[in-house]
C-alpha cells in the first residue's frame, strides 16, 4: 500500500511518497524510500520494495537518441531496459502469456510518465497523477490545493491521504527534478 503523487509545474517535475510498508493488516515504517533520483530521472513506486530497488539500484539509462522525441524514448527505449532489468532481477511475472511488471511515476526532461503493471506509459494532460492505494484521495486534494507551492501541495495531499486511508504513513518524501 502506499501513496505516490507527481506534479508537474514550470517545467519542473515533483514527485513525493510516503514511507508505508504494508502486509495484510501489517505496517512498518520503511527506512528506504520510494522516491529517488536515479541519473537523468526522478522516480517514485508503488507494488513493491523489490521493484523499486531494481529501479533505484540495478537499471541502467538507456541513452536517448538525439532525434527522437521522449515519448518515443519512453516507449521504444526505457521501458524495453527496464523489463529487461525486472526480468533479470527476478521480479517481471508472467501471467496469461502477458508479462506484468509494477506501478511507478517517471519524471523525465519536464515531463512526469505514469508507467502500469503491464508497462503502458501514460501522460496525464492536467501533470497531475498519483498511483497507490490513496491515489484518488491524494488527487483529489491536489485540485483542492492549486493555491500552493508545489511541495507545499504534495505534502498536504499525503497528509490528507493519511488520515483518510490506513495504507499510507509519513514520513513523506518530495523530490523535485
Amino acid at each position: 500500500m502506499t501513496c505516490i503523487v507527481g506534479l508537474v509545474k514550470d517545467n519542473k517535475v515533483y514527485i513525493g511518497g510516503d514511507s508505508a510498508g504494508v502486509t495484510g493488516y501489517n505496517i512498518q515504517i520503511r527506512g528506504d524510500t520510494k522516491v529517488f533520483r536515479h541519473g537523468p530521472f526522478i522516480m517514485g513506486f508503488t507494488t513493491s520494495f523489490r521493484m523499486g530497488q531494481l529501479l533505484h539500484y540495478d537499471f541502467n539509462v538507456p541513452e536517448h537518441p538525439e532525434d527522437m522525441d521522449d515519448m518515443k524514448y519512453m516507449v521504444s527505449v526505457f521501458i524495453p531496459a527496464v523489463r529487461s532489468c525486472f526480468k533479470d532481477g527476478g521480479f517481471q511475472k508472467t501471467k496469461d502469456n502477458q508479462d506484468e511488471g509494477g506501478v511507478f511515476l517517471v519524471g523525465y526532461k519536464g515531463k512526469l510518465y505514469e508507467i502500469d503493471s503491464d508497462y503502458q506509459v501514460g501522460q496525464m494532460v492536467d501533470n497531475v497523477t498519483a498511483v497507490g492505494c490513496g491515489a484518488n484521495v491524494a488527487i483529489g486534494a491536489m485540485y483542492a490545493s492549486e493555491h500552493l507551492t508545489p511541495r507545499e501541495r504534495i505534502k498536504k495531499s499525503l497528509e490528507i491521504t493519511t488520515y483518510l486511508n490506513a495504507g499510507v504513513r509519513p514520513p513523506f518524501v518530495i523530490e523535485e527534478l
